[in-house]
């Protein structure tokens, strides 16, 4: 008898032997195991459980540190072709399929067989999902999205763990394997993002006072179960102006004095839902006789539920900013062509007068662009040195006429102020003030020698007939004559005064 049992137990142990070779889904994609609990109350639609068998052989399993990590992306030598995305290595491989289309080796690790979505056979990736102790199988390309109903999953941090396989031929390889932490919540994830305009840099919580914030609420919402919900903000800032409540997710608010400040948001959504069910009704200890006619026995109390049931769910967003002085606004009140005092055919310098509000700049900078302000020709930055006034000029060249975009900022630590304007350089062509200058002045110098050349000869005219030394009043009248000539010839014939010596002599004897 003792026999038989040693047999039996050795017939029991041989038919135990295959199932525990055989590998199933959580010994290939993780080795975290949910409990049974979990497993019962976390039930996702469409996925499948964890202990059903995998394929090892046509999809094996390496460990961690294999070698045979490093060469899967060149085919693993499987083949000497080291292209990774060869899409039609599978399109014509039709040996051993029947007449459905459908091969032993187009199917998935639990061997079901692939979806024949168009263009299948070009999807050369095999995507495992695995959590909560059940698996999902995708067939893709180079990336895959997955949605996981979390009705029934339990509140907090779970696991998902992903295995992906490349098709080559009729052999699988497994190229990666990765897993990351998905929080499940009932509470609605709001994020904040803030902007101010002159603000110069809005990561860091510092914003200029007496300026507009605008905010702008984000809910993370992948699952779109917020799309028929009604969806109240209310805003507390911190500064004592009270709450503010809107439907709508973006809000403007000036801060007026500077510090720190607590911003505080609740938003609250009500989505449409299933309503609770009726309480019962209230059951009398001794039972009344009725009045009323039989059958409205008003002791049978029966609620209607109603039909616009709502579910409520909340996200909180909270904040620390910093409310600073900075620079609040800046105009160009004036702009001057400047006449350069060597001309300069191709280029001209125009002056910018300045004014700002606010806090004192420490730069200014300007990009010069085309007229559509889009495309750069000149960036120019330098620090500048501003009085209480906050007046300032700036210089600029600009190389050739025509229509140019200015942009103008001044800034400081905190804040930047931007102005822009269009400003039109005229051409440098001959009508252009500097060269009307230097032609009057070449005019004015011819109108002075004719001048003087008829002065010479009236003067030696007059002399002919009026001798200096009879003619006393005649001294005064020459002595102005002489020295207006004298003057004229020194400036435009300096040479000349060396070689008429009785001029000087004649211009002496009449002052004396």
């Amino acid at each position: 008898m003792e026999c038989l049992y040693y047999f039996l137990g050795f017939l029991l142990l041989a038919a135990r032997l295959p199932l525990d070779a055989a590998k199933r889904f959580h010994d290939v994609l993780g080795n975290e195991r949910p409990s049974a609990y979990m497993r019962e109350h976390n039930q996702l639609n469409g996925w499948s459980s964890d202990e059903n068998d995998w394929n090892e052989k046509l999809y094996p399993v390496w460990k961690r540190g294999d070698m045979r990590w490093k060469n899967s992306w060149k085919e693993a030598g499987l083949s000497a072709d080291p292209y990774v995305y060869n899409w039609t290595a599978w399109s014509e491989d039709s040996d051993g399929e029947n007449g459905t289309g459908q091969s032993h080796h187009n199917v998935f690790p639990d061997g079901k067989p692939f979806p024949h979505h168009p263009g299948w056979r070009r999807w050369n990736f095999i995507y495992v999902f695995h959590t909560l102790g059940q698996y999902f199988q995708k067939l893709g390309r180079c990336s895959v999205r997955v949605s996981v109903n979390t009705a029934n999953v339990t509140l907090g941090p779970q696991l998902m763990e992903v295995t992906v396989y490349r098709r080559h031929g009729r052999a699988y390889v497994p190229i990666a394997q990765v897993k990351d932490v998905y929080v499940v919540t009932d509470q609605i994830p709001v994020f904040v993002t803030m902007f101010q305009k002159n603000d110069r840099n809005s990561s860091d919580e510092t914003f200029l006072k007496d300026l507009p914030i605008m905010f702008d609420v984000l809910i993370h919402d992948p699952s779109h179960f917020l799309n028929y919900s009604t969806i109240n903000y209310k805003w507390s800032f911190g500064d004592n102006t009270g709450l503010f409540v809107s439907t709508n997710h973006t809000v403007n608010h000036t801060y007026v004095l500077n510090g720190t400040f607590s911003l505080n948001l609740t938003v609250k959504a009500a989505a449409p839902g299933p309503c609770p069910p009726p309480p019962p009704p209230p059951r009398p200890s001794k039972p009344t006789p009725s009045l009323g006619p039989a059958g409205d026995n008003p002791l049978e109390l029966s609620r209607i539920p109603d039909e616009n049931c709502q579910i409520n769910r909340y996200g909180h967003f909270q904040a620390t900013i910093t409310i600073v002085e900075g620079i609040l606004e800046v105009n160009i009140i004036q702009m001057t062509d400047v006449l350069m005092p060597v001309p300069w055919p191709e280029s001209s310098l125009i002056d910018f007068v300045v004014t700002c509000q606010g806090s004192i700049p420490t730069e200014v900078c300007t990009i010069i662009s085309d007229p559509t302000c889009e495309i750069t020709q000149n960036t120019v930055c330098s620090p500048v040195d501003v009085d209480e006034m906050c007046l300032l000029t700036v210089r600029r060249t600009f190389n050739g006429s025509g229509t140019y975009c200015v942009n103008l900022t001044l800034g400081d630590d905190t804040s930047l102020a931007l102005t822009s304007t269009l400003i039109s350089v005229p051409d440098r062509d001959p009508a252009s003030p500097l060269r009307m200058a230097n032609s009057a002045l070449i005019s004015v110098g011819c109108l002075a020698i004719f001048v003087t050349v008829i002065s010479l000869l009236v003067y030696k005219k007059h002399k002919e007939y009026n001798p200096i030394e009879n003619s006393p009043g005649n001294v005064v009248r020459s002595k102005g004559l002489s020295v207006f000539l004298n003057r004229a010839k020194a400036v435009f014939f300096p040479g000349n005064q060396e070689k008429d010596p009785l001029l000087k002599n004649q211009e002496f004897k009449g002052v004396s």
